[in-house]
């Protein structure tokens, strides 16, 4: 329950951030997207396998660095915005898949 509550959270804030960057401002929109993808990197992936999640992260990254969706007339640009702002809490949860694995390496 906890994790699909997460992700409404993380969509409408992507959606804020995507739409609307400067509706709030002061930079709280993305450092709530970092902390939720931190927070869902803990609680939704599993740190032993998780290579299936990162080649999502991987792909998701490299369509919104190269701005893929702006060739769309009239709304590629919302879209590629979206996008890029989908990259936030999904590099903050490989930062946390990393951390998580490193704590399992040494610990062991």
């Amino acid at each position: 329950m906890l994790r699909r509550v997460l992700v409404v959270v993380m969509v409408l804030l992507v959606l804020i951030q995507g739409l609307g960057p400067d509706m709030i401002g002061g930079g709280v929109v993305p450092l709530l997207l970092v902390l939720a993808g931190l927070a869902y990197g803990v609680l939704a992936t599993d740190a032993e396998n998780p290579t299936v999640y990162l080649v999502v992260v991987l792909a998701v990254g490299a369509a919104a660095s190269a701005e893929v969706l702006s060739h769309i007339h009239e709304v590629g640009a919302y879209l590629d915005s979206i996008l890029m702002a989908t990259t936030y809490p999904l590099y903050a949860s490989v930062a946390t898949i990393l951390c998580i694995r490193t704590y399992n390496r040494v610990k062991e």
